[in-house]
């Protein structure tokens, strides 16, 4: 077993979040003081990828941010392979790839210059050419063309977006990195080809992983040991595969159970597209389709006759057929019916889709 490169012990974060001295004073109530993480200890081993789950606000990522040291910890301590407790590591040996990526990017700066950032930072690579073609490399790394770095942020993708960010947190040459949800605000066809390039950079480069995630499919098909958060508190750590067939915490369990048994296909098979669980919104203009994850094998649609369904970015989705209704010019219909009935010949057509949705021309008729 490999020597832990970061460990932490009994990690506390303690947040003041009383109302301003005056207006307490006046109402007399005292100070308020919210526990965000309670006692929180685990190591990460060299090479391996430790995941932290939990819902919204359970404290993943304020853990990430305290062992990065954006964060200073009210109690506990982050101690790093080889450093006394409290010590920090070399400039630039532990990076962080965020959650949104386009946020997380200077929009005035051009990506040459927002993955080179770091190594002039530390003072890797002092020679301007030797940093442009170490620029590159890592676009080249990350699945871009070097051209792509005289461009600018908003011309690229999420996904792309989310590679640039990658390529930077490279560029320091670290050795542990910490993911705080990086694919959360990706689209789920994108997703998938992010998890995937991660693997392959840390299989590549030995990178160390400290994964945040409330999706356990991601989290499955990425860790080698899975602790869960609940309520500030680590209440379970687990190997991947263990912590699925045998959680220990009625917490874990009911979260398994609502992920279901498709929840993800485990790192040892390594699928070309993991499983990524969707939560999709009563609201979202889904018309009657169902969207299913391609594990569960499930296809179904509410009152309609079973179709063949299409095969998008590791999902199985039905698309129901619409109705066109009468629209002001230019407008986007509804979808509402099997048919659509064109007035020029009579016949019963079927007018294109777009997002579930139907839609017209200028003169009224659908196209």
């Amino acid at each position: 077993m490999s020597a832990p490169v970061v460990t932490i012990a009994n990690l506390g974060r303690v947040f003041d979040v009383s109302k301003p001295w005056l207006e307490r004073i006046v109402a007399r109530e005292g100070r308020l003081m919210l526990n965000a993480v309670d006692g929180v200890s685990f190591e990460i081993r060299k090479g391996e990828t430790f995941a932290l789950v939990g819902e919204s606000g359970s404290g993943k990522s304020t853990v990430a941010k305290m062992v990065v040291g954006l964060l200073g910890p009210s109690g506990g301590n982050v101690q790093f392979e080889g450093l006394q407790p409290g010590e920090k590591p070399r400039p630039g040996a532990i990076q962080m790839i965020f959650q949104d990526p386009y946020a997380s990017l200077n929009p005035r700066w051009r990506v040459r210059d927002i993955i080179a950032e770091p190594m002039e930072a530390i003072g890797l690579r002092r020679d301007a050419a030797i940093r442009a073609k170490r620029v590159d490399e890592l676009l080249t790394l990350v699945g871009l063309s070097p051209r792509d770095g005289d461009k600018y942020p908003h011309q690229f993708s999420g996904g792309q977006r989310q590679r640039i960010a990658i390529a930077r947190a490279l560029s320091s040459e670290p050795s542990f990195i910490v993911c705080d949800e990086p694919t959360s605000a990706l689209d789920v066809s994108v997703q998938a080809q992010i998890l995937n390039l991660m693997r392959e950079l840390q299989e590549r480069l030995g990178l160390t992983y400290l994964f945040i995630s409330h999706n356990l499919a991601v989290v499955r098909h990425m860790a080698h040991r899975i602790g869960v958060m609940y309520l500030g508190r680590l209440v379970e750590i687990q190997d991947s595969d263990a912590l699925f067939e045998n959680p220990q915490h009625p917490y874990t369990e009911s979260e398994r159970d609502r992920a279901g048994p498709g929840a993800g296909s485990g790192r040892g098979s390594k699928p070309d597209q993991p499983a990524i669980r969707l939560h999709v919104s009563p609201a979202l203009p889904l018309g009657d389709g169902y969207l299913q994850t391609r594990t569960s094998g499930l296809c179904r649609r509410r009152g309609l006759p079973r179709a063949e369904p299409e095969e998008l970015g590791g999902l199985l989705i039905h698309r129901p057929r619409f109705q066109h209704r009468a629209r002001p010019h230019g407008a986007i219909a509804p979808a509402l019916d099997r048919h659509q009935h064109d007035g020029e010949n009579g016949k019963a057509v079927e007018p294109p889709c777009l997002g579930g949705r139907a839609i017209e021309n200028r003169k009224g008729h659908s196209r």
